[in-house]
């Protein structure tokens, strides 16, 4: 038995995913999630999981703050990043962080298939228009490690952070009281080397992405 993790936001794209993966051969799973929230639920609900495929884009990722946070919690399980934003400097940044590598969503059956069997073999796979890997700075590798080593409830936080609510309007949303969300913040700026609520949100705005150009 295989299992993989699909996470995007898009059900068109997660469903024709779901369908080349189910094509590589008997007893496969698959697992969907639509977002962050949904895909800590899965995380925890499929720990024997074999790949993610993870879109940088969908709500609560806030670009690769997602893989940084998927792989503290599961250290050992393979990412796929899949994107429409192909940029060759993004697919070289995501194996930087951590990724088994960059699949394009403009691709074929063929190369996704040919890209998830690398990984699931422990392979790097980027296209042909990537180039050259460049080492990520020391700077974005410590703010990785700091995003990594958050828990799921402080990683939901700092996301809600991001977005501008306010400590009642995360406490509400997470149903807890705003001592709690006092102490998970104390904690997301020790781990983030940050000082403030400003200083949070500047951290984990640099690991955002610009939104892919879906037009024709």
């Amino acid at each position: 038995m295989s299992k993989f993790i699909v996470a995007d936001d898009h059900p068109l794209f997660r469903n024709a995913i779901s369908q080349v993966l189910l094509c590589l051969g008997e007893n496969i799973e698959v697992v969907e999630a639509q977002d962050m929230v949904s895909l800590q639920t899965k995380l925890s609900d499929h720990p024997d999981a074999d790949l993610v495929l993870l879109d940088l884009h969908m709500p609560g990722a806030h670009g690769f703050s997602a893989l940084a946070y998927l792989k503290g919690q599961a250290p050992n399980l393979p990412v796929l990043v899949v994107s429409a934003n192909e940029r060759p400097e993004i697919m070289l940044r995501a194996v930087e962080f951590g990724s088994m590598g960059f699949l394009p969503k403009s691709s074929g059956i063929d190369t996704i298939q040919s890209a998830i069997q690398s990984a699931l073999k422990g392979e790097v796979w980027l296209p042909t228009q990537a180039g050259m890997r460049v080492p990520a700075s020391a700077d974005e590798q410590q703010l990785m490690a700091g995003i990594a080593s958050l828990t799921p409830q402080q990683y939901l936080v700092l996301t809600m952070l991001a977005e501008g609510l306010l400590n009642k309007q995360i406490a509400y949303e997470l149903d807890v009281t705003e001592a709690t969300i006092k102490a998970h913040m104390t904690a997301i700026f020790r781990k983030l080397s940050v000082r403030s609520r400003t200083q949070a949100v500047l951290a984990i705005s640099k690991l955002n992405l610009e939104s892919p150009d879906l037009s024709p």
